[in-house]
């Protein structure tokens, strides 16, 4: 086998790796999954032009923006979309100021704002107040959910092959067939699986496209701006920690050459791409990094090619509806093991820098943190005026953030 066709399969290999998390986003919020494939592929070649193809990372939905965008896109209406995009690509405009900052103060200055006692339990946080969304969907169809939920954890535990790098995909895709076969049996009360959407979709979506049917036009509203656009300092520190992995696999540090400025511009860039057309804000993918790790194989063009393929699947109009059309139960089950690893992710980064909690200054930070972001997210914000409020996570990273510079060392 060529060296051309070996990269083309490679390419495949991470399209799969990325495709289950980058459309569950869309399918958890609302916006449409094509769109969101189109927009991850264009954010990828966007990154690597601006990084000088350096940096082998794929780029697509990032779920920290899952609560709020469940929050503005009501009840998954398509026409609360254009107001989540103003506040996707502010997300976008906050990612370039802080490349610039980045440039002009240095990677270090900045990293000190946000260390693993501040960013730990933010992201602990992130995942417990999703959980009660998965609870609520998984709670359509228990059973279904529940299968769908074993699935996941039997190829995540025991496949030793390629099926293991994307356990999601495969638990969706037996969960929808498990759900159509349930319809087909008689087992539900009201079909599951919308197959008259799948018939009437369009083969591919040229025409939508031509028609303006398929991207939206943003609109800027300052209370969506003010609830969306500060989640980028969270994702910030789930960048530093991406590209940090990535070069640890490749064995170079990315954040001197090309530079954390750039990274954080290639991110902020997708973002706003995203935003302009209608998809999620986009973000440095860890599951690309597992195939990287696993194969050996470091070269940014396939993951260039990967981005090719994600481009082109988004055209076709029968895959898009298929990809609305997933039962709610089915990503219920998927959701209750995805949100609550999102909380794992943040215990393990407290772990592993090793924090010590017989100190009161590291339990007061945290404590701040947990109690303010979970406390305020259920009580549904503070609200500032009739149209704004503030959301439990931004007040939590902004009180970690002064807590931790506040407070005196060793204490």
């Amino acid at each position: 086998m060529s060296n051309t066709a070996k990269s083309y399969i490679l390419g495949l290999q991470h399209l799969f790796a990325m495709f289950g998390a980058t459309v569950l986003v869309p399918a958890l919020t609302g916006l449409n999954p094509a769109v969101a494939l189109f927009t991850a592929g264009c954010g990828t070649l966007i990154f690597h032009y601006v990084t000088g193809k350096k940096v082998p990372v794929f780029l697509g939905s990032s779920f920290a923006f899952i609560p709020v965008l469940q929050t503005v896109i009501v009840d998954k209406d398509p026409a609360y979309i254009p107001i989540a995009q103003g506040g996707i690509i502010a997300a976008g405009v906050v990612y370039i100021i802080l490349s610039i900052l980045v440039s002009l103060v240095g990677a270090d200055k900045i990293k000190s704002f946000l260390p693993p006692i501040v960013t730990g339990p933010i992201i602990i946080i992130i995942g417990l107040t999703l959980s009660p969304v998965a609870v609520g969907m998984a709670s359509a169809n228990w059973l279904v959910a529940v299968f769908v939920l074993l699935v996941v954890i039997m190829v995540t535990i025991f496949d030793r092959g390629f099926f293991k790098l994307v356990p999601i995909l495969i638990g969706i895709a037996a969960g929808y067939l498990f759900s159509f076969i349930l319809d087909v049996a008689g087992f539900t009360e009201k079909p599951l699986v919308n197959t008259q959407a799948i018939l009437e979709a369009d083969l591919l979506n040229f025409g939508a496209i031509i028609n303006g049917d398929f991207f939206t036009l943003p609109v800027f509203d300052l209370n969506t701006i003010l609830l969306i656009a500060p989640i980028a300092l969270v994702t910030f520190m789930e960048h530093i920690g991406d590209i940090t992995t990535n070069g640890a696999v490749v064995g170079k540090d990315f954040f001197k050459e090309p530079g954390m400025h750039k990274t954080l511009l290639g991110d902020g860039l997708a973002t706003l791409f995203a935003g302009l057309l209608g998809g999620p804000a986009n973000t440095t993918y860890s599951e690309n990094t597992g195939v990287l790790a696993v194969t050996k194989v470091y070269d940014p063009k396939i993951l260039r090619i990967a981005a090719l393929y994600a481009i082109a699947l988004s055209m076709i109009g029968k895959l898009g509806a298929i990809l609305q059309t997933i039962p709610v139960p089915v990503m219920g089950g998927v959701s209750l093991i995805l949100f609550g690893m999102i909380a794992t992710i943040g215990m393990r980064t407290i772990f592993e820098a090793k924090l010590d909690f017989t100190h009161s200054r590291n339990l007061i930070i945290v404590s701040l943190i947990l109690v303010t972001g979970i406390g305020v997210h259920v009580t549904g914000g503070i609200a500032i005026t009739q149209n704004f409020s503030l959301s439990g996570l931004f007040l939590a990273t902004l009180i970690g953030v002064i807590a931790n510079k506040v407070l005196p060392e060793n204490v």
